[in-house]
């Protein structure tokens, strides 16, 4: 079992271990006192309602004084040292999940306002998590080990129950920005998770249509169930298929490099998974991370998105829990920018197609070191390999 140790640092925000299974059992009798004399924490920012496209908007000004790719001896997530009174008081750890200091939402939680139109603001209620996912500062996901993936899931599932019992959250979600190019501001392996206190325009859009197609089948399908079934057995767009996960370039793929990787089974979010679909996942998502950075000689940027079920009586019961991972790289020296047709319209144009896409992350060579997934990659049935 993963040792779970929660704690607070100087200012009031919780700090939480998470220990490797079979680890430091006895990490609450030997916790760090965070020694920094942190000043309290201030008020949330605000959520704007826009009238134009019936969406909120957070404005969190104060982010501006946050911290922007320090050296490595002033990392703020890299374990405590002499010289380096980081976020994380402990000499050392295995993964941590501590309230970012600079949040966009929170730390004060609430609803946002009911019947908005314009003018409409309020208090940028929520919460906003880092998870560290290594004491190390160098590496990506990719490279952890599977007892330590495994530590990471347990984390995103803990804290996914954790925040949705929250007064106010509608919507919970982890997620890991890696890269320059995606413009993280730390090169630590690092994730979020955001709890927002209101349903994302990205999840309303996903969430009605999976609601439309679940009363269309009288509540008896799931409209991600049916598309992993689809791409199962046409087989053209498979990249692995396991017991309990599957991961495909989507027919209709937006960007140069999206995968999906669902479980074949109907849960709403992490928290729902059980034990032996955890340790699954721990396994497939490394090989598919590692598939992605084998394709080209340098790392590739990516955004890993877990998207959950809302907190929402209309839309959690066809929600599905699925992770949908994109990346802009279209060639080892090319990105595609999000322009006028992108950015304005929000009509995507792939410069890629999905079956080549999945062909090449099914025949990458990965780098000795890959997990035991590997041999779930092989080629599906159908496919052209």
């Amino acid at each position: 079992m993963t040792g779970i140790t929660s704690t607070t640092l100087s200012d009031g925000r919780e700090l939480i271990y998470f220990d490797d299974a079979g680890t430091r059992a006895s990490r609450a009798e030997h916790l760090t006192t965070d020694r920094r004399g942190l000043p309290p924490r201030g008020e949330p920012g605000e959520v704007r309602f826009d009238a134009l496209t019936d969406e909120w908007v957070a404005i969190a000004a104060h982010r501006q004084a946050r911290t922007h790719l320090p050296p490595a001896d002033q990392c703020p997530i890299c374990p405590t040292t002499p010289g380096n009174a980081s976020e994380i008081p402990a000499a050392d750890y295995d993964v941590v999940v501590f309230e970012n200091r600079f949040p966009s939402l929170g730390p004060a939680l609430g609803p946002v306002p009911g019947d908005p139109s314009w003018g409409t603001k309020g208090p940028a209620y929520g919460r906003c998590e880092v998870v560290s996912f290594t004491p190390e500062h160098t590496g990506s996901f990719s490279g952890l080990t599977p007892e330590r993936s495994r530590t990471v899931i347990e984390a995103w599932s803990q804290r996914t129950a954790a925040l949705s019992a929250l007064d106010g959250i509608k919507q919970v979600f982890p997620f890991e920005n890696r890269g320059a190019d995606i413009g993280v501001t730390l090169h630590h392996p690092h994730g979020q998770i955001y709890a927002y206190p209101y349903v994302t325009p990205r999840a309303g859009v996903l969430g009605a249509a999976a609601r439309k197609y679940y009363d269309a089948k009288d509540g008896r399908d799931t409209l991600t169930g049916s598309l992993l079934r689809a791409e199962r057995e046409d087989g053209s767009r498979m990249v692995l298929e396991g017991k309990h996960f599957s991961a495909y370039v989507p027919f209709a793929a937006r960007w140069p490099l999206e995968i999906h990787l669902v479980p074949h089974r109907h849960v709403p979010d992490l928290s729902a998974l059980g034990g032996e679909e955890k340790d699954e996942l721990a396994q497939v998502y490394l090989d598919l991370l590692k598939r992605v950075d084998a394709l080209y000689p340098t790392p590739t940027p990516y955004i890993s998105a877990w998207h959950q079920a809302p907190l929402d009586d209309v839309l959690r019961p066809a929600g599905y829990l699925h992770l949908q991972l994109t990346s802009p790289r279209r060639a080892a020296d090319k990105l595609k920018y999000l322009a006028g047709s992108e950015a304005a319209m929000g009509a995507f144009i792939n410069d890629t197609t999905p079956e080549n896409v999945a062909e090449r992350l099914r025949t990458v060579v990965v780098p000795p070191s890959s997990t035991p997934a590997a041999a779930m990659a092989a080629t599906p049935e159908g496919a052209s390999a």
